[in-house]
């Protein structure tokens, strides 16, 4: 997969054939059930390949709390945030030929469907994707799961920029919960049919961090839980700046090619700068998580 590549013409033309502006979150998202396409079930592996079209694939995953009072998220993405990221990625050249995999995160303990996620794509299919998954609104107790999009990346994706170039993808994974400590061996055999032991949440970001920058953006300041297991690499922003998703993704992936936070910061208007220079301040890329 990802072939092709991203227009903001294409984005228009789905977002009026959509009624998307308008549109509410059970509008736009209208699946009642998870589609096997999404199913981690069934998947063996989400592949990141290079072409002659896309030479230097870069896969980035993001994954989304689709629990609970979760569907603003969900909602201000597909309205907003996915063409402001996928425009910045193209206009800036950033990272060289993007291709995204959106996840929805849950509960494995009690979700119907706990992970689903999308194929790597270039192009519109990428929010085409996206609209197909099914917002469960589901999750327990306050803590979720995001650590099952790391052991997907870890052990269900197959990325060239790795493979071949020993260049890291990007894994960023966003929600307003803590992380339960561990996945179980049930739990894993229930969401992928992988035979297992349980796994820590250190090992599993471990694990996932050979081949991806981890990041996770926490909706309630404050919180630390997932500083345990990725160290430097929580980023914080409120509900209401949600909208500023795009400009916090692209500084965190900025630190990453080596860039200082002051370089970071040029170029924001005023409203961002504050976001982002908040949301970045206690980044520490060179925190490395023990393999």
């Amino acid at each position: 997969m990802g072939a092709g590549s991203y227009r903001a013409s294409d984005w228009s033309k789905l977002k009026e054939s959509r009624k998307i502006d308008k549109a509410s979150v059970n509008e736009i998202f209208t699946a009642r059930k998870m589609d096997d396409r999404f199913n981690p079930a069934f998947i063996d592996k989400r592949e990141s390949r290079d072409s002659k079209e896309h030479p230097n694939s870069t896969p980035i995953m993001i994954g989304v709390d689709v629990t609970g009072s979760m569907g603003y998220l969900s909602e201000e993405i597909i309205k907003n945030s996915l063409n402001e990221l996928m425009k910045k990625l193209y206009s800036t050249d950033l990272v060289t030929d993007p291709q995204l995999m959106f996840a929805a995160i849950g509960d494995a303990g009690c979700d119907d469907a706990p992970l689903q996620v999308t194929q790597f794509e270039s192009d519109i299919r990428i929010a085409e994707q996206l609209m197909d998954l099914w917002i469960e609104g589901g999750g327990g107790d306050a803590p979720e799961d995001y650590q099952l999009l790391w052991y997907f990346a870890a052990k269900h994706t197959d990325i060239d920029s790795y493979n071949l170039r020993k260049k890291k993808g990007f894994c960023f994974t966003i929600g307003d919960a803590g992380f339960h400590d561990k996945l179980t061996k049930d739990q894993l055999k229930k969401v992928f049919k992988d035979e297992s032991e349980d796994i820590s949440s250190g090992d599993l970001a471990r694990m996932a961090s050979e081949k991806y920058e981890l990041f996770h953006i926490d909706l309630r300041e404050g919180r630390d839980s997932a500083a345990q297991y990725v160290p430097g690499r929580v980023i914080s922003i409120e509900p209401s700046e949600v909208k500023y998703l795009p400009e916090v993704i692209i500084a965190a992936i900025r630190l990453c090619t080596g860039l200082d936070k002051k370089d970071v910061m040029d170029g924001l208007n005023p409203a961002s700068k504050k976001v982002v220079e908040k949301a970045i301040r206690n980044l520490s890329i060179g925190s490395k998580i023990k393999l």
